[in-house]
């Protein structure tokens, strides 16, 4: 069985005792297990087991895998002093049934990041309720050097369930992964961001690996022809298995946040520009089918009801009450134990304010979820399979020349911590300064003009 062993991480000269880190892991796990399964659902989600290991093995297994860890990773220390560690699935393999080891398995890992628009009435600029987080946050990373040229992918053409849509957001990623797109072959990455400077999308090798499970007896061998063929057969299969629905379990039985409250598309999407330029004003939004991953992900992340802007005050709230009452902390739960009672609090909706600190909580509480949602990477596995190996058991996706069974997971759900609130208030205002000072004021010409018009259409309107 190929398993997953993870590690407390903390920065240098922070070492906790062996009881802390216990219970770090233990609240790491109680989170996913009884609250985000409630969420995503039974089959999605794998919480894991916390074990306890030889130290002599832990620390050898850390010389030998320090070497590999990637640059920006290696501010924070790996725990070798516990002994306690998380084990989890490989979620690069099939998890929905035991599968022949030798079989090749092809693995998409993907981070789609905030899929709506915030609609709160708190939002302070015109600006966030037109282009979303995503696309602004690329300028001002392009600004500080962490990318070289800012991404065409925007997260509402992937949540959109509209699959033109979808193909666009899919191709945008594989051109400019970032860190938003992996794809590994029997466990090990073959393509994607290897490090945080340099992203060189290289689709003939990707092609190369890819070409015997689309193409196993196929005469396609080579070219851009044949590179372009597999790479849409890639986006195919991945759109399929992403608005699939392969767990019967309902995202619990909460009320959901309507996801027709603000627009379904952001202006600065490059697939809703060209539809613009090409004199078409109406985007087509067919919507995701309520069982898949896409939309129980998106539910989850519409938590965020307020905004950072409208959630603030509510958590000076929160810290004032605490400064006040600090041995409250533990009964408030703010560091859990997240359990079933902590899970029940969330599925208060209402966003009228009653002044008191059981609502200004309960509100900080699902942002914190919503973070979660919003930074998450979904896993989907795939394996080739004959037809007569095919049964109504397994999920099965087909492509021109295969069909494959699948699995899909979601995994990087520990809870945002409570502290970064403050710091995701200040970067949503640099975010959103720098889009209207340095972009939105030098943005295309056709576009503004265009969008001017439609302020001066309604300003006409206007009675004077």
């Amino acid at each position: 069985r190929c398993v997953v062993l993870r590690f407390l991480k903390s920065p240098p000269n922070q070492n906790k005792t062996s009881e802390e880190i216990l219970h770090h892991l233990q609240n790491i796990v109680d989170f996913g297990k009884h609250v985000m399964k409630q969420f995503f659902g039974e089959n999605y989600v794998h919480h894991g087991e916390i074990i306890q290991l030889p130290l002599d093995f832990v620390r050898q297994l850390c010389l030998k895998i320090q070497p590999e860890r990637p640059e920006s990773r290696c501010d924070k220390d790996m725990d070798t002093l516990s002994g306690y560690a998380v084990c989890l699935p490989n979620l690069t393999r099939l998890q929905t049934y035991r599968f022949v080891e030798h079989r090749p398995i092809l693995c998409i890992e993907i981070k789609p990041k905030c899929g709506f628009i915030p609609f709160s009435s708190h939002v302070s600029q015109e600006i966030k309720h037109k282009v979303c987080r995503y696309c602004m946050h690329q300028h001002l990373k392009v600004a500080n050097g962490k990318w070289k040229r800012p991404s065409k992918y925007c997260p509402l053409d992937l949540f959109s369930g509209n699959k033109q849509r979808m193909h666009f957001a899919l191709k945008s990623l594989l051109q400019e992964a970032q860190n938003n797109l992996k794809i590994f072959k029997n466990g090990e990455l073959i393509y994607g961001c290897k490090d945080d400077q340099d992203c060189v999308s290289d689709w003939n090798e990707l092609a190369r690996h890819l070409k015997p499970f689309f193409f196993p007896s196929n005469g396609l061998v080579s070219g851009p022809h044949c590179t372009r063929t597999i790479v849409k057969e890639l986006i195919h299969i991945i759109t399929m298995t992403l608005l699939s629905s392969t767990d019967a379990c309902r995202a619990g039985d909460m009320k959901t946040v309507p996801i027709s409250q603000g627009r379904s598309y952001c202006e600065a999407s490059a697939f809703n520009k060209e539809l613009v330029r090409n004199g078409k004003h109406k985007l087509e939004s067919s919507g995701l089918p309520r069982g898949c991953l896409l939309y129980k992900t998106l539910q989850a992340q519409m938590l965020d009801m307020l905004d950072i802007e409208g959630l603030y005050p509510l958590y000076s709230r929160v810290e004032q009450y605490l400064e006040e009452f600090p041995e409250e902390r533990s009964t408030l739960q703010i560091d859990g134990p997240y359990n079933e009672a902590f899970h029940e609090k969330l599925l208060d909706l209402s966003t009228e304010d009653d002044g008191t600190v059981a609502f200004a909580l309960t509100k900080v509480q699902q942002y914190r979820i919503a973070m979660t949602a919003k930074d998450c990477s979904i896993m989907i596995a795939l394996s080739p399979c004959l037809q007569d190996e095919c049964s109504e058991q397994r999920p099965v996706v087909l492509t021109s020349k295969s069909r494959f069974t699948f699995s899909v997971s979601v995994l990087d759900l520990d809870l945002k911590p409570y502290e970064s609130i403050p710091h995701q208030y200040k970067l949503d205002g640099k975010i959103v300064n720098y889009y209207l000072k340095n972009v939105q004021a030098k943005d295309d010409p056709v576009m503004s003009n265009l969008f001017k018009e439609n302020e001066d259409c309604t300003l006409v309107l206007h009675k004077v």
